[in-house]
């Protein structure tokens, strides 16, 4: 996988919009961040732009990330917010620049569209905090992106989980939100799962829908050929009047207990303050104990 080159003050990185629309006067935070960490910012066209939910056009938002990504100064690119829409503008894009002079692409949920096309193309990217996200963020999340961004030693250990299946694994990391993944299989834009680490997280879907989506890792063969699993947060899940009967983990947990793998469950990552980063494409060691759960990126 490429690396794209790590950041250094003096370094430019630009604000953009792939899918829902940003409107209000609310990149402050994010934008005295940025000139702390010694980096200048640029906003693109598409923040303020509005066509029902989405930040302009689908033609719009493409042009904006494509402008950014042909820029050469220009050394990240950081999605706003998520949503929904990713996945209506990147088969407007045009790699070829990109490829010249890879660039971090940063961002989760509806970005996940970003993060698996980059990896199929072998590039690394960041699933973490995006700029409104930032005054509600924790410490944590925060400096583990400036970390990923400076191409400092990345890694996490977090408290055991009863959940959690022991062992020890090393693979590529791969994933992203879980609706997502769902959707992009059969696509260009799918990932690859063998020999693979995945990383899932979620919002706002009901129970059963988790259900179908991990019945369908599992019947398009990517559960059985990948080496562990990071389950981040599952987020104000729903229900139907009719139960479903299993929560949003053990749903995971039924359809996972057959693999000896190592799992990890409530990984500091999705839709929570403490969305701590994740470079995705990167080489993983994941090493799940009862005592401590590390993850360490090589």
């Amino acid at each position: 996988m490429i690396t794209p080159a790590y950041l250094q003050k003096g370094d430019t990185i630009a604000i953009v919009s792939t899918a829902r629309k940003n409107l209000v006067d609310n990149l402050k935070p994010t934008i005295d961040l940025l000139h702390k960490w010694g980096l200048e910012v640029v906003i693109g066209k598409t923040i303020g732009l509005e066509e029902n939910q989405l930040a302009g056009s689908d033609e719009e938002r493409a042009a904006d990330f494509q402008v950014q990504m042909d820029n050469p100064n220009i050394k990240a690119i950081w999605c706003v917010r998520g949503g929904y829409g990713t996945v209506r503008m990147i088969d407007l894009l045009d790699f070829t620049k990109f490829k010249q002079s890879p660039k971090w692409v940063i961002g989760f949920s509806d970005v996940t569209v970003l993060h698996n096309h980059l990896n199929t193309m072998g590039y690394k990217s960041i699933h973490g905090v995006m700029p409104i996200s930032i005054p509600r963020a924790t410490d944590a999340a925060i400096e583990s992106l400036r970390i990923a961004l400076f191409g400092e030693k990345l890694s996490y250990e977090i408290v055991p989980n009863l959940k959690n299946k022991l062992g020890t694994a090393s693979g590529e990391l791969v994933g992203g939100n879980l609706s997502i993944l769902y959707s992009l299989f059969g696509s260009p834009s799918a990932i690859d799962c063998h020999d693979k680490i995945l990383f899932i997280e979620d919002l706002d879907e009901y129970l059963y829908h988790v259900d179908r989506m991990m019945m369908n890792l599992k019947r398009n063969g990517c559960l059985e050929s990948i080496k562990g699993i990071l389950i981040g947060a599952m987020s104000s899940m729903k229900d139907n009047d009719i139960p479903w009967g299993k929560n949003a983990l053990e749903i995971i947990e039924d359809v996972t207990k057959k693999y000896n793998i190592p799992i990890v469950y409530n990984f500091p990552a999705g839709h929570i303050h403490d969305n701590r980063a994740l470079i995705l494409g990167n080489t993983v060691t994941i090493d799940v104990s009862p005592i401590k759960t590390t993850v360490v990126f090589e």
